[in-house]
């Protein structure tokens, strides 16, 4: 298993090691040694499972309290994952990473506590599952503007196209407006 620093060192892709042959494939997605040994020593409390259309995007989330750290990977589909930095005292702050992760691929991202996440799909529908290390909590839930100008988010938009958003991510935040941690 590979753990690779994204360019917000934060944010790690891990890769897998996958074993393939003619009956499919093998991976271990979670071993506790083996993430601690890669800097991840994440208690997580609650899994989570989503199906999403293609052209929908979720996010960008975030808890001002119970603040998640999400251990994220695609079942089926391919997506384009976005985590944004909003701890207030980190050196890239404000800044995002954003990776493309598939049932193909097989990459997994670790985004800890204090990101705004959210992802796009790319594909015709997208399984997405992740591991969380607090609670969902609906109160303490934050939304930033998926298209805020100051974060300015290279989404791949299929067709150029507004993509499907629910109430909630159509209203959310201006990141200059927006709740921040530390």
């Amino acid at each position: 298993m590979r753990f690779i620093p994204t360019k917000i060192p934060a944010v790690v892709v891990i890769e897998p090691d996958v074993f393939e042959d003619s009956r499919g494939f093998f991976m271990e997605t979670w071993q506790v040694n083996k993430f601690t040994e890669g800097g991840i020593t994440a208690n997580f409390v609650q899994d989570n499972h989503s199906r999403s259309n293609q052209g929908t995007l979720r996010g960008l989330h975030y808890q001002v309290k119970q603040p998640q750290g999400k251990l994220i990977r695609v079942l089926a589909g391919k997506i384009f994952d976005i985590a944004v930095d909003l701890r207030r005292n980190s050196p890239s702050f404000g800044q995002w990473v954003g990776e493309i992760i598939s049932d193909e691929n097989k990459k997994m991202l670790w985004i800890p506590e204090g990101f705004a996440h959210g992802f796009y799909v790319l594909s015709e529908t997208a399984d997405f599952f992740y591991k969380c290390t607090n609670f969902y909590a609906p109160e303490y839930e934050r939304t930033l503007r998926w298209d805020d100008p100051d974060l300015a988010i290279d989404w791949p938009l299929i067709d150029g196209e507004t993509p499907n958003l629910a109430a909630k991510d159509a209203k959310g935040s201006l990141f200059k407006d927006a709740e921040y941690f530390g």
